[in-house]
């Protein structure tokens, strides 16, 4: 889960910085080539109505020159209303200059327009003579007043359009440092992104490897389980054959010579009737009947080992107290059970895995342990079912003796998805402790 929420967060890391990266370079390049785009049209209308005003200045000198040096009368009026026109277009753009004034800008322009004031207000005059008075006059007045007023406002515009030019270079100088801003901040976000996609590789590649490492380590103990697996079911078809060999022992030394001494007492019970001695067949037929009694015993106990009945009959727990006194009766260990609180309502399967457990941990322990004392813990809770079996016997140890017994124990609660373990060492007894899961809460 730590790996899987550091994966995630990382690779949710860096797809925000790609997207803030590529969301802020959109945002960034739109407001530079808006900005650039601003520029350029301001500068090319400034440039546009300054290159009108000069040309309104050179015509309106020329429209000047016409109208004092023509001799006649008509033509001359209709330069001087051209040279009116040119005084309106002139305004205009002037209008709309001022519009486009910075504050850098305001004095030159001021000048320029005083200048063009006094311009206007010296040629008034002019329209009023007549044709000597331009005739004597005419060259002189264009080459005192109006030529040198030209020249100085056309210098004022001049002025203007440094300015504006000063203007355009400050404003590339500022797009340019708001490009080199936002190109060192889309250098830091890159490589903190790179950074970041390196760490996920190094930890990804880390976390693949170790999976791998695992698996591996995974498959060998799962090629060991199988191999042990097959060892295990082979010593279990040798242990079902020593099973029923001595099953087979049994039957034929205990029940057969049993029934065959029975066979051979009737045949001696017969002879006694024959012969007519009522003593000695009463007695004939008593020890008859005891060694009848003493067959069927041994075959009840044979059958109580197999498969108690009293465990279909009377439960779980009643099976597992006549198990330790029959345990305890050949032996001679005292051992103590313990399983109050435990319900008759569990599954076949569990009571028949805590049966057989039990049996082969008390077989253990009266082979192997050389106890005096034993006792065996049953406890249920709400999940599971926990026993545990305890000695004082010699011990062993648990990490190196594994016999067919613990073997066979360990495969019945793998089959019930429990988990088993067992405490010893030398010298200090044994505990076996089975946990096996419950389904269903049993009532």
């Amino acid at each position: 889960m730590k790996s899987r929420f550091v994966l995630m967060a990382g690779f949710g890391g860096l797809l925000l910085l790609m997207a803030f990266a590529g969301i802020d370079s959109l945002h960034t390049l739109r407001r530079i080539q808006t900005s650039n785009d601003g520029i350029r049209e301001d500068f090319l209308r400034r440039t546009r109505l300054l290159e009108q005003i000069r040309a309104d200045l050179y015509v309106s000198g020329t429209y000047v020159r016409d109208y004092l040096l023509e001799p006649e009368s008509g033509r001359a009026e209709g330069h001087r209303y051209s040279l009116l026109e040119t005084r309106k277009d002139m305004e205009t753009a002037l209008g709309e200059y001022r519009t486009l004034l910075t504050a850098e800008e305001s004095q030159p322009f001021q000048l320029l327009t005083g200048a063009l004031a006094g311009y206007w207000k010296v040629l008034e005059p002019v329209f009023g003579w007549t044709t000597g008075q331009r005739k004597r006059d005419g060259f002189p007045f264009l080459r005192d007043e109006v030529f040198p007023r030209r020249q100085a406002m056309l210098r004022i515009a001049d002025q203007i359009g440094a300015i504006d030019e000063t203007q355009l270079n400050t404003a590339k100088v500022r797009a340019e440092g708001t490009f080199s801003q936002f190109r060192r901040r889309l250098t830091g976000i890159i490589g903190l992104t790179i950074g970041l996609g390196l760490l996920l590789a190094i930890f990804s590649i880390r976390k693949i490897l170790g999976l791998e490492t695992e698996t591996a380590a995974h498959f060998r103990e799962m090629a060991r389980a199988r191999a042990k697996l097959q060892q295990l079911s082979a010593r279990l078809v040798a242990a079902q054959e020593d099973e029923r060999r001595s099953i087979s022992r049994e039957l034929h030394d205990e029940v057969g010579q049993a029934m065959t001494g029975v066979l051979v007492e009737m045949a001696n019970l017969s002879a006694l009737i024959r012969a007519g001695d009522l003593d000695r067949v009463a007695a004939k037929a008593g020890e008859i009947k005891l060694q009848v009694e003493n067959s069927i015993s041994g075959v009840r106990n044979m059958a109580l080992l197999l498969r108690p009945s009293m465990l279909d009959d009377l439960g779980l727990v009643p099976a597992l107290e006549w198990q330790a006194r029959e345990v305890g009766r050949r032996s001679g260990m005292w051992i103590k059970v313990d399983a109050g609180q435990v319900s008759e309502e569990l599954p076949e399967e569990h009571k028949t895995c805590v049966y057989r457990i039990v049996q082969e941990g008390l077989h253990n322990i009266v082979q192997h342990a050389g106890a005096h004392h034993a006792s065996v813990m049953v406890r249920q809770e709400a999940e599971c079912l926990m026993l545990a079996i305890t000695d004082d016997g010699k011990g062993f140890d648990a990490r190196r003796q594994r016999g067919m017994g613990l073997l066979g124990i360990e495969e019945r609660v793998s089959h019930l998805g429990g988990t088993f373990t067992v405490e010893s060492q030398p010298g200090q007894g044994t505990v076996l402790r089975i946990t096996l899961p419950l389904v269903e809460t049993v009532a």
